[in-house]
């Protein structure tokens, strides 16, 4: 009802202690309540869609409360937050409002812009950006125009404006380029609005909002009228607000407006939109943007009320804490000259009752810490908890702990699109047609829940098929293309299951450089469809995903956008995170976890504020990539540090609660973290003694209780496995007898429990030696075998040839085979001497032979065998990587040469052509660089008195001694297979957490490690 008494604008303040919603609530229904109607009569003015659900249920609450029937609430309004790109309601945009043209679609604006953009860096002779970069800078620019048309700024003010010419003068070039081209792009897209008949969203807005200004002034409406919580201090908003404060049936009502800072720290926030002379600057430098009351200050600015004409809401919610709260508050986030009054305070007006702080080691300690907060709240009778949280991935730790009490806690700010099922596959599909059919997307599509979702037995067999084929790319990753992954297929068995497959990814390849985006979503869609059927589009997140096709793909066809198919998926990505896929309902009605957007208005009995360190409460702020801060306060614009008050104002509203925890981790999935400035204000504020008073020690306490304590685990001795003799029977290969006698245990897990590493899927083929090892092997066999048929075959061109043939990766190729040919030239050049002045002859190449020594089978494949002059053999051993040492050899470390050497004496492989014959000859023929010539030769032998190692005569029958030691201790004696029982061993580490090295390791005396 109208007060006859008022003379002047009616606005309140609800102080953070009362509970901002329900405070509202308890003043709104005694003073607008009619009989027969309710509050049917009353309008109000709420931020967002979100505000108004809040505020519906602290109405219901009430209702419950007052042991009322039924209640007819008011008819509520969204003004529109643009940061969570809400429209506005009916009332401020009605259907009549044909005056004002209508908004321009935000995606056909971002192509648009997209497509300018490109024209004018083109016209500039500018270096043309790649899709996905000029995309990102289309919708950069987007945002800072509707910044600019938000505070009502024009284009032409940056370069008519004399305050913008003058910060120009200090800038460096970068940004008067960037300045340079934002201003052409957006006077090109005015005239494209002029030729549309359309307007951006944000000057709307604007028009709405004087609309509806112009309309209330001039006929009052007969029904009262309420704004609330509403904080947004644009020009065209600040205008409605007063209107509405000045109406006989009007009211604004702030949250957490500090009615008690003094004048001086008032004055100390800043100019905030408020010039100290005609035609000067409204922001300064000094300006306290990150103040909580700063852009509170900016609103009454604008709004043309005085702080002194700000009235206290007296009515308090039901889960409102003591006035003392506030008071504390207010002390907390005193500017910094005000702040000099702390050292006066005493200790009963710096303590914070109900504040608890929570330190946690690590952030999944402290999501594990507030889950139990959570739990531990619920055992009392209607008591609300809510979390509040800017860091997503805490908010969804924080909810994966509650399920184990089958507490389900939905994170209502969301999930960014491109992290939920639909989305990911969607992601992954648009990866295989960017990048080509690499095995790991490939596997990861695949094996996506949501495919052959719609049948189990269907999806056990698809899953089947894909194991058998993940396992067979397991390694180097294969060469682009169909052709390599058909025949890893066939190799697997499972040719039918990748005829299947590859039907389904078949319109994913060959893809054009660059597609048209509205084509490439058409065939994305179409390969998801044939992935999951209808699941793709079903649940929230498909709804998300189809409508963001849906617009995108229609306002890509009439703009004509055109993209580089490397960076479709890129691009794609960036589009999903910017939609946020939220929870419908269902939850524990007493729980709720929020982002700081969300925990507007909102108010619980226990208010748990999690992940408070810097870059996560604050976010960091996003400095606009286009304009200078100089320049956007030339321009009149709050600078990007303003959102950090909104944090700051987040948080000082949510410690307005009866009970509050300021949580925070010392680490964070990324590293050591910094505690929030807001935090570290609160234990300033505290001090040292209450500081401790105010730690929560008890959930820090219970958490180590919380699972069931397993008893101390034995110490785990160094493993020495003593297996059966018959077990011990199994065939000794030439290049395990080093591990045999190096490392023991090795050997037996790899020999006799036959446990092999499972490679990386699609390993890094530059880190893999054995991938060099492989091809180089297989190149110099096949060339051995054709030059018995054309011995002046030279071995470049074929190695050349066989690098194509085998689609070996081209960026292997490009790193290493101009390095192996150059080696193979080398070995070329060297053969032929020794052929033409030694009469040294290859006679056989990777050829496999066997003996029998000491009633043990031995096996090996020698590299190259040559036939001296004198009959004699010399064996040959390829090095793609290290080249054993004499010494090595010397302490049976590096044993292979001999052993082939020991197994052709025998007559090992007279079955493949090389008939017994002494041994003397070892070389290593190594790919590895001397003297700047790739390929070198090595022997491993003391041929000079200033030589080290073994001579000739001695080589062989070191070996043998070798062999008949392993032998009789390992294979026919009884000796265990202890864990690197010879540190000097240079082997393989794949075995170390089978035999758990580091339990026992660090336990071995300094006795143990010498022997």
């Amino acid at each position: 009802m109208a007060d006859p008494r008022r003379t002047g604008p009616l606005v309140y303040s609800i102080a953070a202690h009362r509970g901002f919603a329900d405070a509202l609530v308890a003043g709104l229904v005694p003073r607008y309540r009619e009989d027969g109607f309710g509050l049917a009569r009353l309008t109000v003015l709420v931020p967002s869609s979100r505000a108004a659900r809040t505020l519906s249920e602290a109405f219901i609450r009430h209702a419950g409360a007052s042991g009322e029937g039924g209640l007819l609430m008011p008819r509520m309004i969204a003004v529109g937050d643009l940061d969570l790109d809400e429209k506005l309601g009916a009332a401020l945009d009605p259907l009549g409002a044909s005056d004002i043209p209508p908004a321009c679609d935000p995606v056909s604006r971002w192509l648009t812009l997209d497509r300018l953009i490109g024209e004018e860096r083109a016209a500039e002779g500018m270096t043309a950006l790649p899709g996905r970069a000029r995309l990102n800078l289309a919708r950069e620019m987007a945002r800072t125009m509707d910044r600019l048309l938000v505070e009502e700024k024009d284009i032409a003010d940056l370069w008519t404006s004399e305050a913008v010419k003058d910060s120009l003068a200090g800038l460096a070039t970068h940004w008067e380029r960037s300045i340079c081209l934002f201003s052409k792009v957006a006077v090109r897209w005015q005239f494209e609005l002029v030729e549309r008949g359309q307007v951006d969203a944000a000057t709307r807005r604007n028009a709405l909002f004087d609309r509806a200004a112009k309309r209330w002034k001039e006929t009052p409406p007969p029904f009262p009228i309420v704004a609330a919580g509403v904080t947004s201090a644009s020009p065209a908003l600040a205008r409605l607000l007063r209107v509405i404060a000045d109406m006989p049936n009007g009211a604004v009502v702030l949250p957490d407006l500090d009615r008690d800072m003094s004048d001086e720290a008032w004055q100390e926030l800043g100019l905030a939109g408020a010039s100290q002379e005609a035609g000067g600057p409204v922001f300064a430098a000094d300006d306290a943007l990150t103040h909580p009351q700063y852009h509170l200050k900016l609103l009454l600015n604008r709004m043309g009320v005085n702080r002194a004409e700000v009235q206290a809401w007296h009515r308090r919610g039901a889960a409102a804490a003591e006035p003392a709260r506030s008071r504390a508050i207010s002390s907390l986030f005193l500017p910094p000259q005000a702040s000099r009054a702390w050292a006066t305070l005493e200790a009963a007006d710096r303590r914070l009752a109900g504040v608890r702080l929570l330190t946690s080691a690590t952030i999944e300690e402290e999501a594990q810490a507030i889950a139990l907060l959570v739990r531990q709240g619920l055992e009392v009778p209607e008591k609300r908890i809510a979390v509040v949280t800017a860091d997503r991935g805490l908010a969804r730790r924080v909810a994966q702990h509650l399920e184990r009490w089958n507490i389900v806690a939905d994170d209502s700010a969301g999930r960014p699109l491109a992290l939920t099922p639909a989305g990911r596959l969607f992601g992954l599909i648009a990866q295989i047609a960017a990048d080509g059919p690499d095995p790991a997307g490939l596997v990861a599509a695949f094996g996506h829940p949501l495919v052959r979702g719609w049948d189990s037995t269907a999806r056990r067999q698809w899953l089947t098929g894909l194991r058998a084929l993940d396992r067979e790319l397991r390694g180097p990753a294969l060469a682009p293309g169909m052709a390599p992954l058909r025949k890893a297929a066939d190799k697997a068995g499972v040719s039918e299951w990748w005829a299947e497959a590859e039907g389904l990814i078949a319109p994913l390849c060959n893809w054009p450089d660059t597609i048209a985006l509205a084509e490439a979503l058409t065939r994305l869609a179409d390969v998801a469809e044939a992935f999951a059927r209808t699941a793709i589009w079903e649940r929230e997140d498909g709804r998300a995903l189809g409508t963001l096709i849906e617009e995108l793909r229609g306002q890509a066809q009439a703009a004509g956008t055109v993209i580089e198919t490397a960076d479709l998926a890129g691009t794609l990505r960036d589009s999903m995170d910017e939609v946020a896929v939220r929870p419908g309902y269902g939850g524990h009605p007493r729980v709720a976890i929020y982002g700081l957007l969300e925990a507007r208005m909102a108010r619980a009995d226990l208010v748990i504020c999690g992940g408070l360190n810097e870059g996560s409460w604050p976010q960091p702020p996003g400095a606009d990539a286009l304009l200078a801060p100089a320049i956007l306060r030339a321009l009149g614009v709050p600078g990007a540090e303003f959102r950090i008050g909104l944090a700051a104002h987040d948080l000082a509203g949510a410690m307005g609660a009866p009970e509050v925890v300021l949580s925070r981790a010392l680490r964070d999935a990324e590293g050591p973290t910094l505690p929030s400035r807001f935090l570290l204000r609160v234990e300033a504020l505290l001090g040292e003694d209450l500081a401790r008073e105010h730690r929560e020690r008890a959930i820090p306490a219970l958490l180590p209780q919380l699972d069931r304590a397993r008893p101390p685990a034995p110490a785990y001795e160094r493993p020495a496995p003593d297996p059966a003799p018959d077990l011990r029977k199994v065939t000794l290969r030439v290049t395990a007898l080093d591990r045999l006698l190096g490392d023991p245990y090795e050997f037996y897990a790899n020999a006799i429990l036959g446990l092999k590493q499972l490679p990386p899927l699609a390993a890094d083929p530059f880190s893999d030696p054995a991938l060099r090892g492989t091809l180089v092997h297989a190149i110099l066999d096949a060339w051995h075998k054709a030059r018995a048929e054309d011995p002046a075959l030279a071995i470049a061109p074929f190695a050349a040839d066989h690098f194509a043939r085998e689609r070996v990766h081209p960026l292997f190729r490009a790193l290493w085979q101009p390095r192996l040919i150059a080696a193979l030239e080398t070995f070329e050049r060297r053969i032929a001497a020794e052929e033409a002045d030694e009469g040294r002859k290859v006679v056989a190449s990777e050829i496999d032979g066997e003996m029998i020594f000491d009633g043990v089978k031995i096996k090996g494949r020698a590299d190259r065998i040559d036939r001296l002059a004198d009959s004699s053999l010399a064996i040959v051993d390829y090095k793609t990587g290290n080249v054993p040492t004499k010494k090595q050899v010397t302490e049976g470390l590096a044993l292979q040469l001999g052993l082939l050497g020991l197994i052709a004496e025998a007559g090992g492989f007279a079955g493949k052509g090389v008939a017994a014959a002494p041994a003397r000859g070892f070389e290593y023929w190594s790919f590895g660089q001397e003297k700047g010539v790739f390929g070198k030769v090595m022997k491993p032998l003391k041929l000079g008195e200033r030589q080290s190692g073994l001579t000739p005569e001695e080589f062989l029958p070191h070996h043998a001694a070798k062999l008949s030691d392993a032998i009789a201790r390992f294979i026919k004696g009884t000796a265990p297979f202890l864990a690197r029982e010879n540190p000097d061993y240079k082997g393989y580490n794949e075995y170390d957490q089978l035999m758990r090295l580091e339990e026992w390791l660090v336990r071995l005396t300094e006795t143990e490690r010498e022997a």
